[in-house]
């Protein structure tokens, strides 16, 4: 039975390093794409005609209902079936992307009708138009009250990516099996794996945090 030994993690330290800052990459560029498609969807769920509602809508229930897993082997492997290949890396950030914007477009969604209809009214007698009104006072109002909800689904997104290293994408865990493979030590890689996904959890929970409180601060 062998102790632990977590020298050996010291000389791979450049391999999870770049672990890390991949991890990170993919986490903001999901994070970015899930929140801006989020609100697209919602909006179109909520005030498009039929004819494009009901493909969004359809959208959301097969990426809601299917893993993650699944989605991102039907993006890199299944496009290149049909001629579109794709690199790993933005078919794990497109993959990711798209699987947390349904659940921020159901956040969205439920922020945005929860908005007092007489303030939208009261917007337009103003001289609003509509896009001014949705602009200026129903979106940024939604985007107050979804925006905890909205940074659970961030942690989440940060804890999820590590599922794109089966596509061979070297991101933390990747990097961490690399290591290994050459020395046969997975307990030492898989705990210091794990204390560098709590410090960036950490970080980000800290930055969400400013984020509500600065949300707070301009109602």
């Amino acid at each position: 039975m062998q102790g632990l030994d977590f020298s050996v993690v010291l000389p791979y330290a450049d391999i999870l390093w770049i672990g890390v800052w991949w991890t990170v990459v993919l986490t903001v560029s999901a994070a970015v794409i899930s929140f801006f498609v989020g609100i697209l969807f919602a909006l179109v769920v909520l005030y498009a005609p039929a004819i494009v509602a009901y493909p969004v809508r359809l959208f959301i229930w097969l990426f809601m209902g299917t893993p993650l897993l699944l989605q991102l082997f039907l993006i890199y492997f299944g496009l290149v079936q049909i001629g579109i290949d794709i690199p790993a890396l933005v078919a794990g950030i497109v993959g990711l992307g798209l699987h947390f914007a349904v659940y921020n477009a159901d956040i969205f969604r439920a922020g945005i009708a929860a908005v007092d209809p007489g303030q939208a009214e009261a917007a337009r007698s103003i001289g609003f138009s509509r896009f001014q009104t949705f602009r200026y006072v129903v979106i940024p109002q939604a985007v107050r009250s979804t925006t905890p909800p909205v940074g659970s689904n961030m942690i989440a997104l940060l804890k999820e990516s590590s599922i794109v290293s089966v596509i061979g994408i070297a991101e933390l865990v990747h990097a961490a099996q690399l290591a290994i493979s050459e020395t046969f030590r997975p307990f030492e890689f898989y705990i210091t794996a794990a204390l560098l996904y709590y410090l960036l959890n950490l970080v980000l929970e800290a930055a969400l945090r400013r984020i509500e409180a600065r949300v707070e601060m301009s109602r």
